[in-house]
């Protein structure tokens, strides 16, 4: 729960690291790492982010081989983006329990019950949701696309916390689908309630994916590519992190001036990858991701009209 500082690395891991860096220059390879990734992933990304700044960077590159140190959505999205490209993900251990709750047949069971609605579909789904969506999101441009939709209805998956969330900031009718991450779903009000009174000056930095009791305790509400942002601009010198815990170390990086408290459950999906697979997986081409040619096409309407957002 306290502060922490910031992680060293043995012999081997740095070996390692810079091994990948090589590799790295071999393939002419880009590398994405996602925010909760662990810290030594870090030091291999060309890019470290959030899902909106990962996306925006699949569409941007020019390298041959993009590899994502994330989870498969998102390595997904890429190779929609990006679809001349080879694309890795180095474990398929990297699935999303989130992602895996929106499947097309329901998709399209709830289409059927709301026709004149919009589907906006957060970008922790597989590329045959987005493929049926009018429009992907994600958790720090939700509200805005959902207000600048002409549709007075739409349908919000997979997330019922961060759908109920823009729910609270819309006059849109919202029609929530039940699912959620158990890495936020399952963080406790009665526990954060207690470290706040541990550390009473701190501020409380939630992600939009967790409960509304938790998300009523915050001082800011975002995603993880403004909880940085929010540490920098506010006068207060501690904050406790209510996300993935990945996060809370990421910040002790970024905003080393500055005390970061964890509230977090870990990820185990996002943590299964590992500096050896990712050396493998560039050695050797491992788990390459390939989509169908209509898949690639139809997704790519639904992100492109995402990423006009900032």
């Amino acid at each position: 729960m306290e502060q922490q500082a910031i992680t060293k690395f043995d012999e081997q891991t740095e070996k390692l690291i810079n091994l990948v860096l090589e590799l790295k220059k071999q393939r002419n390879a880009v590398i994405l790492v996602h925010n909760y990734q662990k810290p030594e992933m870090y030091k291999i990304g060309d890019y470290v982010g959030d899902s909106l700044g990962l996306s925006k960077q699949a569409a941007e590159t020019d390298a041959d081989v993009i590899l994502f140190c994330g989870v498969k959505f998102m390595a997904e999205t890429a190779k929609i983006l990006s679809p001349d490209k080879t694309v890795l993900l180095p474990t398929l251990d990297a699935g999303c329990s989130l992602a895996d709750m929106a499947t097309p047949e329901k998709l399209a069971e709830v289409k059927k019950m709301h026709p004149d609605a919009a589907v906006v579909s957060y970008v922790n789904t597989t590329a045959d949701i987005k493929a049926m969506s009018d429009v992907c999101c994600t958790s720090m441009n939700a509200v805005k696309i959902v207000d600048s939709l002409p549709n007075e209805e739409i349908i919000f998956l997979p997330d019922r916390n961060l759908g109920r969330y823009v729910a609270s900031k819309t006059k849109k009718k919202i029609i929530l689908w039940d699912g959620y991450c158990f890495v936020h779903d399952k963080l406790n009000a009665t526990m954060l309630a207690d470290l706040k009174k541990k550390n009473p000056n701190a501020k409380i930095i939630a992600h939009p994916e967790c409960k509304d009791e938790i998300l009523k305790m915050a001082d800011h509400v975002c995603g993880t590519g403004g909880m940085a942002k929010f540490a920098n601009s506010n006068g207060a010198k501690d904050f406790i992190v209510i996300t993935e815990c990945g996060m809370t170390e990421k910040l002790r990086e970024d905003v080393p001036n500055k005390n970061f408290y964890s509230f977090c459950n870990i990820c185990p999906y996002m943590k299964s990858i590992t500096m050896p697979l990712v050396v493998q997986s560039l050695i050797h081409n491992q788990h390459e991701i390939t989509l169908p040619q209509d898949i690639i096409v139809k997704a790519r309407k639904a992100l492109d009209r995402m990423l006009e957002f900032n």
